[in-house]
């Protein structure tokens, strides 16, 4: 990926969703929810602080696994590949393990 994000941006893999339930029922892809989890792919350099001008960097790196909102990000297709663009403030958290499509606990 030739693919160089600018300031706070970063470019996210979102982790494939489920393609069927526990009990084998396949969920079409209307019903299917949007990923909030995926892997840090590019980080631009960081954000320029207001007050000093220094540049404040990136609380992830390429690798991270991360935990992002819902309706953060652009979509954007690069290579055929489906990836999102999101600012640090979009990532709520990282997330050591594997991403999973699930949701909150059960």
């Amino acid at each position: 990926m030739n693919l160089q994000p600018l300031e706070d941006r970063i470019v996210v893999r979102p982790s494939e969703s489920e393609e069927t339930t526990a009990s084998g029922l396949v969920i079409p892809d209307t019903a299917k929810e949007k990923p909030q989890q995926g892997e840090v792919l590019a980080t631009g350099p960081g954000r320029r602080s207001d007050q000093t001008g220094e540049i404040i960097p990136l609380d992830v790196a390429v690798g991270d696994t991360v935990v992002y909102s819902k309706y953060g990000g652009t979509e954007i297709t690069i290579d055929g590949e489906e990836l999102l663009i999101l600012t640090a403030r979009d990532v709520l958290a990282k997330y050591a393990g594997k991403a999973s499509g699930g949701k909150g606990k059960k």
